[in-house]
């Protein structure tokens, strides 16, 4: 689906070439792992007290990123960074690429015991949101931290509602 509607990008070889290229996939990864490992925890009845901290990583990525970003090109060309070209493709794309991950992740989840079924489907739909993210990534022209950062999250959170929602549903046992 993602290779018929979008495509991967036409400059991608010179794009791999780039810190900010690499960074950007290197961070969905990461989160996406992260991610994993979430719904993993929260799959189980004896989850830990804090689940939500195994995203801490990905924050002081992101956090470090932006930092950089500020700190290497000149504030006039902040704006222009932060909403990029492709913005209002992305806030669809990344939902509309993250439905059927949503789905399967629901699907294996029902086989756990959450103890927080609305908990167990947030972390299913940031699961869902990082997958499509990380297809979007090969797309998506804007590279900056400061676009990453703010249209990506923009673009995951209603997964991780609907997630919530569904999984509020779904998960109980």
């Amino acid at each position: 689906m993602f290779l018929l509607a979008l495509g991967i990008r036409a400059d991608i070889g010179p794009a791999l070439a780039t810190w900010r290229f690499e960074l950007k996939v290197a961070t969905v990864l990461l989160g996406l792992g992260l991610a994993f490992a979430l719904c993993l925890d929260c799959a189980r009845p004896d989850m830990p007290r804090h689940p939500w901290r195994r995203l801490l990583p990905l924050l002081a990525v992101v956090a470090a990123a932006v930092a950089i970003e500020l700190l290497s090109v000149p504030a006039s060309s902040w704006p222009t960074r932060l909403v990029g070209s492709n913005s209002m493709i992305c806030l669809p794309m990344v939902p509309l690429l993250s439905l059927a991950p949503l789905g399967a992740a629901l699907l294996i989840l029902r086989r756990g015991a959450p103890a927080s079924p609305a908990l167990a489907g947030a972390a299913a739909g940031l699961l869902a949101a990082l997958s499509g993210a990380s297809l979007y990534a090969f797309h998506c022209f804007d590279d900056s931290p400061l676009f990453v950062a703010t249209w990506y999250t923009l673009a995951a959170l209603p997964m991780v509602a609907i997630g919530a929602l569904l999984g509020h549903r779904l998960l109980r046992w």
